[in-house]
């Protein structure tokens, strides 16, 4: 095994790392927010007279002391930091207690008196869009909260083509985050007229906006710093943002730092999961074997507030027909407002409820055509040159669908171990079944989002690197991976650099460090970035020394003849001595994408990832207990950066995947999120894991300036399909909701 590289290894493993929670400052205070008792009702009055007269309360903060915007929202500014009136799921905050210390301010929420009238509430997203629902978003005049299509061929022509069609039905769950660290937040107003936010979110910027906006203050005058955090897998953006705006107008209002930090209860209750959808698909198919057409419709539970439904949903339109040439499709997609709550970005970003249902229904499809699912994958799969349902040619990298299914199924022994399938034989004892699943992902945040990165390379007079990027370190690995990227283009050790964590004051907005777009956006700004500087001291030799520089090794700068011109430092020494700064600012802009509402077609993504895994399996006929026996997997990265952390991210999303497949549901009641805590939320433990492979495919790609390519979000989308698969080939059944419960069948 090669070694990993992780400059906050030492920190974190001694427990030396600081946190939110962690920090303190002189005279703070602590904030309690109190969440709504239901999913639907008017306030009619907020007594907090009790409440404010118990030991050590300061202040009691309603929607009516916010000096700026009561609302705010990425997309659509629908999500109130404090509920004004109306309440709209229970994960809404009606108001804050600020105390000398948590235990007061816990305390005086208990105190504090609701008079409420309640609404009738809607849970189901199906109902919500009938005419005669009630409107959880009165003032947007329905409760659709975003509608997406694909209009590719003539849907009817592929009707008319289809020798077979097939229909069913899948449906997915609301899973939770289950990120270590719950959302935490401290604010402090500095002398400067700067309110300081630090806490555990993944996008300080959008936190600024969050914060900025509540304050109705200026962005100049909010200061977002990095500090590490314990997780977020998608779900430190809105929720984590708003905690940190809530801080801050306790703050502002009370003149005083003031921490709040979330429990795991609060946590489970209040942020937003991963939204359920309700899928029904039919597709078309020809006896040669070729899909003629699919015709899909998907419903997203948006619960009560937007967030980012319309980007999740969208990525979901794209990827409605899976890694597949469908030459007719008909695609319509909704993300609706119910009064459940919220629901927003998580790893996978609407391609994992995708996936569970095509990668299942290619096999289905096969199975009627008396084809095995292997053959009939080669037939459709895309291919180089392929041109996608949204008439997207794949040409501008390499397609390599074909190369990461080759090695897996060869890894695994997939056609010999295929034959010893149970399919629910009654007269065996443990049941054996193995499958496996194949996806396409566009990388980055595709036509929907402005997609650019910055990166900051100032080297100091000894010749030592300070580097900063507009990457988010949420705890992946972000900032080891720029430095090697610096290291390997600057030739220099790993030691002479030391990445400086980021604040929003210091370098310009990156967007969040989502989609799978860190090592892609931020290593591209930093590669750009390592050139400038080569540049700057290329030109400082040549015109002072007289020499040309070619190259950059071992902390030397040599010629076209491999002759040293000098080392790194007399380098870095002759620019100070001439008033040259080796000092450059690098930029990644994404290339160019493009998009059509109307038709759904354009260049979604500027590049993709291919990616495919199986999954060995028992089960158990009498208990319908599930022993996962042996995970592959292989997705091509581009270039590997940091080898052992590309497989950590395997092995983390395979981990992830797998739970979405067996375990994991946040079931509701009346609105409210019943499991609050990790005992009565199943997730993926070591013990339910088996030996897990790693095959990383790299096939450098001509737009990524590093050549890396995202593995953050590809290694979860495919897992639970092929356990489903599996499933399918050691009981003979199929299982289109998930998660996956045998019992319940």
């Amino acid at each position: 095994m090669t070694k990993a590289f992780r400059n906050d290894a030492y920190a974190k493993v001694t427990g030396k790392a600081k946190y939110t929670d962690d920090y303190t400052m002189q005279g703070m205070l602590h904030a309690v927010p109190l969440h709504a008792p239901v999913a639907s009702a008017v306030i009619k009055k907020i007594n907090v007279d009790k409440a404010c007269a118990m030991p050590g309360v300061v202040k009691i903060i309603t929607a009516a002391d916010i000096p700026g915007s009561i609302k705010f929202g990425q997309i659509i500014k629908d999500y109130p930091t404090l509920v004004h009136k109306r309440i709209r799921t229970t994960g809404d905050v009606v108001a804050l207690v600020v105390a000398n210390s948590r235990n007061q301010a816990q305390a005086a929420v208990q105190a504090i008196e609701l008079e409420l009238e309640n609404l009738s509430p809607l849970y189901d997203p199906e109902e919500a869009l009938l005419a005669k629902a009630n409107l959880i978003n009165p003032e947007y005049g329905s409760n659709l909260c975003n509608y997406h299509r694909v209009r590719t061929g003539d849907i009817r022509q592929g009707e008319q083509e289809a020798d077979i069609v097939l229909e069913q039905e899948f449906n997915t769950s609301r899973i939770e985050h289950a990120y270590m660290e719950p959302e935490a937040s401290l604010c402090h107003m500095r002398p400067d007229g700067v309110m300081e936010v630090i806490g555990s979110m993944q996008h300080p910027f959008s936190t600024r906006r969050f914060v900025a906006s509540t304050l109705g203050f200026e962005l100049k005058d909010v200061e977002v710093k990095t500090v590490p955090m314990g997780g977020g897998f998608g779900g430190k953006d809105d929720t984590a943002a708003l905690v940190c705006a809530r801080t801050a107008l306790c703050a502002y209002l009370t003149k005083h730092p003031v921490k709040l930090t979330y429990s795991r209860e609060m946590s489970m209750r209040e942020s937003y999961k991963r939204h359920p959808y309700r899928m029904q698909y039919k597709m078309g198919l020809n006896k040669d074997g070729k899909i003629v057409f699919v015709k899909v419709r998907m419903v997203a539970d948006s619960g009560a507030y937007c967030s980012v439904t319309p980007w999740v949903t969208w990525r979901s339109t794209v990827q409605c027909c899976g890694c597949y040439e469908v030459p007719n499709v008909h695609c319509d997609v909704y993300g609706v407002y119910t009064n459940n709550v919220f629901t927003g970005a998580f790893r996978g970003f609407g391609s994992p409820q995708v996936n569970w249902a095509i990668e299942q229904l290619v096999e289905m499809a096969a199975e009627k055509l008396g084809l095995d699912e292997l053959e009939f994958r080669r037939i459709n799969m895309v291919k180089q040159g392929s041109t996608t349902v949204t008439n997207q040619v794949l040409n501008t990298h390499k397609v390599s669908l074909g190369e990461v299914m080759d090695k897996v199924l060869k890894e695994i022994d997939y056609k010999n171990k295929r034959k010893h399938c149970s399919y629910g034989d009654t007269k065996q004892d443990t049941w054996y079944g193995i499958g496996f699943a194949i996806s396409y992902r566009g990388m980055s945040l595709g036509a929907e989002g402005v997609d650019f990165n910055s990166a900051i390379i100032n080297v100091q007079p000894d010749g030592s690197v300070l580097l900063e990027t507009g990457v988010h370190e949420n705890g992946q690995g972000a900032e080891s991976v720029m430095m090697l990227i610096a290291a390997e283009e600057l030739g220099l050790p790993i030691s002479r650099i030391r990445y400086r964590m980021p604040s929003t004051s210091n370098i310009p907005d990156g967007g969040t460090t989502v989609a799978s777009r860190g090592t892609l956006l931020g290593g591209g700004a930093t590669t750009n970035a390592a050139r400038i500087l080569k540049d700057i001291i290329s030109e400082t030799l040549k015109t002072y020394m007289q020499r040309n520089a070619a190259s950059f090794e071992k902390e030397s700068i040599l010629d076209d003849e491999g002759q040293v011109i000098c080392t790194w430092n007399e380098a870095i020494g002759l620019c100070y001595s001439k008033q040259i700064y080796p000092y450059a600012f690098g930029v990644f802009q994404a290339p160019r994408v493009s998009w059509d509402e109307e038709t759904g077609h354009g260049d979604a993504y500027f590049t993709w990832v291919y990616g495919c895994q199986a999954v060995e399996l028992e089960v158990e006929p009498k208990t319908g207990k599930v022993t996962l026996l042996n995970i592959v997997a292989a997705h091509d990265v581009g270039k590997a950066i940091n080898r052992e952390m590309v497989k950590g991210q395997f092995y983390g999303g395979m981990a992830t995947g797998a739970g979405y497949g067996l375990f994991e549901e946040v079931p509701l009641k009346d609105g409210a999120v019943i499991p609050t805590n990790f005992h009565q939320y199943r997730i993926m433990r070591a013990t339910d894991l088996p030996e897990m492979t790693a095959i990383i495919v790299e096939n450098p790609d001509p737009t990524s300036p590093s050549k890396a390519k995202g593995i953050g979000e590809p290694t979860l989308e495919i897992t639970a399909p092929a356990i489903a698969n599996a499933i399918y080939r050691a009981t003979g059944k199929r299982y289109t909701d998930q998660p996956i419960k045998m019992r319940k069948q």
